[in-house]
């Protein structure tokens, strides 16, 4: 019988690329969500019955152990931006990551593949960063032998950090950023998802393992390569930290006047992680330790952000036809 592999969140933006690679390689997968029936795209990476989406409820012992029992590999790739409710910070990247240990090592599974984030820190002023640094401190405390991948910022065709700013140029002339200096090492998200399927398959070394492409670039000159991909012309507006904390506890607190109706756009926290370059630490292990060559951010935003161009997918057209001579 293959090997089974239980991927809690498994059909998110980097769990649906784990997922496709396991299945790929045989291995029959169960996507642990909260929803399954808005997970049923997983379905077609494999064969009939091969990938199974199953609820669960990673903030509930029994939910967590019955999707894991028989499972060979366990991949938890779940995280959130919500710093209060039931789903925090602290519930799921603290709370639900060492339970998701604790029952792996307590259920005999060989592997546990973790996806955590640069910048995962105890000491950090950001909420976000420190648990994720909890989250870590709890899987190796119960699951030593674990394999803790810490990326960049991810890109791709599902991603929300290239599609939302481009997004943003379709309303108006300025694209406001906030940290346009701080420097990030943007890593593609299949590039993740290999790193990610070593680990399960036991072909990488246990530790952490820091995730960036072939280059750190600032926020600035990340939003000049997408505006040149997508044709656009807009001033980068840089919004210093103080005013951005302040704008940021405004939009918060229309959020808990509107009950979570109206979603602030950045955060406090988020502002206080923006001070920081999100960049690989030197001397950590990365992609090269895995024999993984990093893809570049050039070479794949232009695959999915063409829908972007004032003329989408006719962009390429009428810039050729520019060229034709009138006769």
């Amino acid at each position: 019988m293959s090997k089974l592999v239980t991927i809690y969140g498994g059909s998110g933006f980097v769990g649906r690329y784990i997922a496709r690679r396991m299945a790929q390689a045989g291995w029959r997968v169960r996507v642990a969500v909260r929803r399954p029936n808005e997970a049923m795209h997983v379905k077609p990476y494999g064969v009939v019955g091969q990938v199974e989406p199953v609820f669960c409820n990673i903030r509930d012992d029994a939910s967590v152990r019955a999707v894991m029992q028989g499972a060979d590999a366990v991949v938890n790739c779940v995280g959130t931006f919500d710093r209060k409710g039931k789903n925090s910070f602290d519930a799921v990247q603290d709370k639900g990551a060492t339970r998701i240990a604790r029952i792996a090592a307590e259920e005999g599974v060989a592997h546990l593949v973790h996806l955590s984030a640069i910048g995962a820190d105890a000491t950090s002023d950001s909420h976000y960063a420190r648990s994720k640094a909890a989250g870590e401190a709890g899987i190796l405390k119960h699951f030593p032998n674990a394999v803790i991948l810490r990326p960049s910022v991810i890109f791709g065709p599902e991603d929300q950090f290239f599609n939302r700013f481009a997004g943003m140029t379709r309303f108006g002339p300025v694209l406001p950023v906030v940290g346009a200096d701080t420097r990030f090492q943007p890593v593609y998200v299949d590039d993740v998802a290999q790193a990610a399927v070593m680990g399960a398959m036991g072909r990488a070394a246990p530790g952490i393992y820091e995730l960036g492409g072939p280059e750190a670039i600032s926020f600035r000159g990340l939003m000049q390569q997408m505006l040149q991909v997508i044709r656009r012309r807009r001033l980068i507006a840089n919004i210093p930290f103080g005013v951005a904390a302040l704008m940021a506890g405004a939009m918060e607190l229309v959020q808990t006047v509107t009950l979570g109706l109206v979603p602030p756009q950045i955060t406090r926290d988020q502002v206080r992680s923006l001070r920081r370059d999100n960049v690989v630490g030197d001397g950590a292990k990365g992609l090269d330790a895995l024999g993984i060559t990093p893809v570049a951010v050039g070479a794949v935003l232009p695959d999915y952000l063409w829908r972007f161009r004032p003329a989408g997918q006719y962009a390429a057209i009428k810039e050729s036809a520019k060229n034709l001579r009138a006769r």
